[in-house]
């Protein structure tokens, strides 16, 4: 009798488990790359067109899509793209990882196809405030230069 009711608990349990949806099969939904990607070396990005939208990087709803998670690459894509930077007149940046936020799903999650926005606080010699700005390494995205600010050249 007692084997016969650990035997139906665990019929019960099992057979109300809920089942994993899963994986979407295409991995890259989300990405909207159509340009390759330049380098100046190898821990800096060639960017050749600014961009015109004010939001760009600077606001969360429109993070700098550098991509690399899933290759592992995904925070050094994240300081290729800081270190192509320069302030409005050249001057060279500085900055600093302030953390994490802003959850979000993405195919290209490490985790139950969830990721994180990084935000970096950015500044440069005789600048008056930091900027923050928002860097996405779970999707690829044409990397520009945000408004107000320049980039290295060759």
């Amino acid at each position: 009798m007692k084997n016969l009711l650990i035997l139906i608990g665990l019929l019960i349990l099992f057979g109300c488990a809920s089942q994993k949806k899963g994986v979407a099969s295409n991995r890259a939904t989300g990405d909207t790359r159509t340009q390759e990607v330049e380098f100046l070396d190898e821990n800096t990005y060639l960017l050749n067109e600014k961009s015109n939208d004010k939001s760009y990087g600077y606001d969360k709803s429109n993070p700098i899509k550098v991509g690399g998670a899933e290759e592992g690459s995904g925070p050094r894509n994240e300081r290729r793209f800081l270190n192509a930077l320069l302030g409005p007149n050249g001057e060279e940046m500085i900055y600093y990882r302030a953390g994490n936020c802003c959850a979000f799903s993405t195919p290209n999650g490490t985790f139950d196809n969830m990721g994180l926005l990084d935000r970096y606080r950015v500044s440069w010699e005789g600048a008056s405030d930091t900027l923050d700005i928002y860097i996405n390494m779970y999707g690829k995205g044409d990397l520009k230069i945000p408004v107000g600010l320049t980039a290295k050249k060759k």
